[in-house]
């Protein structure tokens, strides 16, 4: 159901630290929930369900993949890396908006 501080209807940090699933788990899971303008449900099935499906099928799927191209085009060795001036600046590039874009969101006002 809804969550509210108040009434102590919700998991909050202490109760989400006690259940021993890891934190990262929960992070991935309230930023998918993470509503844009409206209060979100939470329920234990959904969190599972959101884990098993999103997160660890979709990555599972995507190491046995990368994994399987390496195997298949590289003789299950990933190469050494030759970084072009044009990938270079390419890096340099998307490390500059990466930067930016950390700063905008370091900038975020939450409002509870």
């Amino acid at each position: 159901g809804k969550f509210s501080k108040s009434r102590g209807v919700g998991v909050f940090g202490d109760m989400a630290k006690d259940t021993g699933i890891p934190a990262d788990i929960w992070r991935f899971y309230l930023l998918y929930l993470r509503p844009e303008g409206q209060d979100s449900a939470f329920s234990w099935n959904d969190l599972m369900l959101k884990n098993n499906s999103e997160l660890l099928n979709n990555l599972g799927n995507f190491i046995n993949r990368a994994g399987m191209f390496v195997c298949k085009f590289f003789g299950g060795t990933v190469p050494d890396m030759v970084l072009t001036p044009d990938d270079k600046r390419l890096l340099a590039r998307v490390t500059l908006e990466l930067r930016q874009y950390h700063q905008l969101l370091e900038k975020v006002r939450w409002v509870a």
